[in-house]
């Protein structure tokens, strides 16, 4: 079983800065970890090798200090990693993302599953799993709490929803997005953090893969950030106190003053 993982390598939250000019994400210097959701999603693919054998391989997009993710991804256990790397696919929004993961993914060949975090703690837009689906034109469950079976091509998940969860049946090769309810991601052994370290890290840029240069990077994107602000601080709040009786009226009262409708 060939199974294709997508991670993304993001600032810390405390290190989180926006360049003034451009509106985009400083990565350069900043400490960064593997995106939380894509530790779960190396992990789901590490058990599903333990149980079906095949082989991982670990995809990122990102500036050179990316590879830094790739080598712990392959501490953990994956077998390859691929770093997408070229100054033309900077400040690309997801949907150029997607279209650059999908063009190296065509570069690898056959595969059975691609398996994505349900979204990258930076962005939060939990579209890159599905977009990347789209352009490869594949079936896709997203929000994935448990893998149940695979059992020839044909796979059964747990998608999780709001008040539980629904059973779905994907022919493979299909593509998931993983919650962080599926797992508990491990901790890389001393043996994996050698092995790492020897690891050549292959990098492939956009002279290397059949794209369009156009739909990369900034030109590429679809959306862009026009303006980035912190919002300002309000000014009348008013926080109640006492029984929760006389804290309701003194809200209706408020509310009313106010001229709010209830």
């Amino acid at each position: 079983m060939k199974i294709i993982v997508c991670i993304k390598q993001v600032p810390e939250t405390t290190s989180v800065r926006i360049d003034p000019k451009t509106n985009t994400l400083i990565r350069e210097g900043v400490q960064s970890v593997i995106n939380p959701f894509d530790m779960n999603a190396i992990e789901a693919a590490l058990q599903l090798k333990e149980g079906c054998g095949g082989e991982i391989v670990a995809i990122s997009m990102g500036p050179p200090q990316a590879e830094e993710a790739l080598r712990e991804a392959i501490s953990l256990g994956v077998d390859e990693a691929i770093l997408l790397t070229d100054k033309a696919f900077a400040g690309g929004d997801t949907l150029a993302t997607s279209y650059t993961l999908s063009r190296a993914i065509k570069k690898l060949g056959s595969f059975d599953l691609i398996i994505c975090g349900k979204q990258a703690i930076d962005g939060d837009t939990a579209q890159v799993g599905p977009e990347l689906a789209e352009m490869l034109n594949l079936p896709q469950v997203c929000f994935v709490r448990k893998i149940e079976e695979i059992k020839d091509t044909l796979m059964t998940v747990q998608r999780a929803l709001e008040d539980g969860y629904e059973v779905v049946e994907v022919n493979l090769p299909a593509l998931i997005t993983v919650v962080k309810e599926i797992n508990e991601p491990r901790l890389p052994s001393l043996r994996g953090k050698l092995a790492a370290k020897k690891k050549e890290i292959a990098k492939w840029g956009a002279a290397d893969l059949d794209i369009v240069p156009e739909q990369v990077g900034l030109v590429g994107s679809a959306t862009q950030v026009v303006r980035t602000f912190t919002p300002p601080p309000r000014k009348d709040r008013k926080i109640l106190q006492g029984e929760v009786k006389d804290m309701v009226k003194e809200l209706v009262a408020e509310l009313k003053e106010r001229k709010i409708v209830l």
